[in-house]
């Protein structure tokens, strides 16, 4: 009988977590079933006052009308987001990456005034180190360039404290292992520690990515030229002090979080691995 009713309980609490999960997926897709359904919609059905669940002709127009329209270089600038993401993530995995690990596992006199001068630096405000940054990329005349969006983003004192916290953990006998072979510090990080870092490496980069991405204040102020213009800026220009474009903005909004979506779905599962920090064994 207290099986039975053990059982009982059991399928009950399955039930009651499923609609729970049900639910917050629900919420969580909200804002999805927002974007689309207002991009796909005319202006007066996303301002009418009278709600309904579909608009009353879905305006499939409103995507090739998005990359016709001459004053806002749609495609141009989400090539230009990809092209800066991409090389920023990869700058900070690489750069600090190899300075986080050196940090944690090559011993030199001044390691530790190093690591915390780069701690000391998360203490700035942005806001501190904006103007100077803004000077030293106007006189290198990088503005309205892709190497004054680039450059600023390669390294970053929070991923380089989160590597080295990291490799901290690390099994010292698989480094060991291989420096008996020989290998040098270089290789070891290149031929061990990272293989075995999968998952956090992908949950540093997705960060990196994500960050890059949505970026707004620094390509507004460092590229005023279109051809510069990345994904945020050119979203902005749908909702200004004097026009508001609602679904242009809505469907520019669906495919500018697109990318995003895709890459979560291709690595998601190192991505759980990372934050779990279970990419290798203790």
């Amino acid at each position: 009988m207290a099986g039975i009713q053990r059982s009982s309980a059991d399928r009950t609490g399955s039930v009651i977590r499923y609609v729970v999960l049900a639910i917050g997926a629900l919420l969580f897709l909200l804002p999805f079933y927002l974007l689309v359904r207002n991009g796909l919609s005319t202006e007066q059905d996303i301002t009418s006052p009278s709600w309904k669940l579909f608009p009353s002709s879905l305006q499939w127009s409103n995507l090739p009308d998005l990359f016709r329209d001459p004053t806002v270089p749609m495609a141009r600038s989400l090539l230009n987001s990809l092209v800066i993401s991409v090389i920023q993530t990869i700058g900070v995995l690489v750069i600090s990456g190899l300075a986080g690990y050196g940090l944690a596992r090559i011993p030199f006199r001044y390691a530790n005034a190093v690591f915390y001068f780069i701690l000391a630096t998360l203490l700035i405000p942005a806001a501190v180190t904006f103007v100077p940054s803004f000077v030293l990329v106007s006189t290198l005349g990088w503005v309205s360039t892709l190497r004054g969006l680039i450059v600023p983003g390669l390294f970053q004192a929070f991923a380089t404290f989160l590597f080295r916290q990291y490799f901290l953990g690390f099994p010292r006998e698989l480094e060991e292992a291989a420096q008996l072979d020989g290998t040098a510090y270089w290789g070891t990080f290149w031929r061990i520690v990272v293989p075995n870092s999968k998952g956090f490496v992908a949950a540093i980069g997705t960060i990196t990515f994500i960050g890059s991405w949505n970026a707004f204040l620094w390509p507004l102020v460092i590229a005023p030229d279109q051809d510069a213009w990345t994904v945020q800026i050119a979203l902005s220009t749908f909702l200004t002090a004097q026009t508001i474009n609602l679904p242009q903005l809505f469907i520019a909004a669906t495919i500018a979080i697109l990318p995003l979506v895709v890459m979560f779905v291709f690595l998601q599962r190192w991505i759980v691995q990372g934050v779990e920090r279970s990419g290798i064994s203790e």
